[in-house]
Formats: C-alpha cells, sequence, structure tokens
C-alpha cells in the first residue's frame, strides 16, 4: 500500500525536526528542496531587508503553519482529521465520540443478535 502524498495536497507544515520552530524545513519539504539552501535564501534575505522584517515573518510563519503530523498519512480521510483537529481540537474530539457512539450501537445491536434466543435456534437448527 502506498503512502498518501501530503506535498501534493496541503500546504506546508512545520518540521517537527528542524533546527529553529521547522520552518525553513518545512518549506523545502514541501517544495522537494534542500533545507540548507531555504535557510541560505532566508539568511540572504534577512540580510537584504534587514532583520526585524523577516525575523517577524519568519515567527509568523511558525505561528500560522500547522506542526507536522507524527506519522504520515494513509488516506486523505487521515489528513482530513488532522487538518480539523489542528484548526479546532473540540470539533475533532466531537467527530471522534460521534463515531464511537455509532460504533458502541452497532456493537450492542450485533451482541443482542447473538445472545437472542432466535440467534440460538437458528444456529441449532443448521447443524
Amino acid at each position: 500500500m502506498s503512502r498518501y502524498d501530503t506535498r501534493k495536497r496541503s500546504g506546508p507544515y512545520r518540521a517537527r525536526d528542524g533546527m529553529i520552530l521547522g520552518v525553513c524545513k518545512g518549506i523545502a519539504d514541501h517544495f522537494e528542496m534542500s533545507p540548507f539552501w531555504v535557510r541560505i535564501i532566508a539568511v540572504l534575505i534577512m540580510l537584504m531587508t534587514g532583520l526585524w522584517p523577516i525575523v517577524a515573518l519568519y515567527l509568523l510563519a511558525a505561528l500560522l503553519m500547522k506542526p507536522e503530523p507524527v506519522l504520515p498519512f494513509e488516506t486523505e480521510a487521515d489528513e482530513e482529521f488532522y487538518n480539523s483537529f489542528t484548526a479546532s481540537r473540540e470539533m475533532a474530539l466531537h467527530r471522534l465520540k460521534r463515531t464511537f457512539d455509532r460504533l458502541d450501537r452497532r456493537i450492542r445491536r450485533m451482541e443482542s443478535i447473538v445472545t437472542s434466543r432466535e440467534h440460538e435456534w437458528h444456529r441449532r437448527m443448521g447443524q
């Protein structure tokens, strides 16, 4: 089974193993470049524009970019859940609770069928 490619679907993520907040490495991963060159470009822009504008943009990018997921996405649904979780944890938890409630109802329905007298009777007659 192939991994779901996050670079083609969504925006850049902050890398968890980056040097300073993972912004440059996250951008490099998104555009399939070397982090070294992205960092060199960032330093050159910093030298050309002055220290504060690029530092402010870097910090803003660090605040706006979502952190890289711990595990790679398997499907689009995994990515959608991760994006909903990073956007609103309360909404994502509500969605999880709804999913587990549906699963609980299905399990209870199966248990009631299996433990009913008719099931036992049909099982005996089938043998």
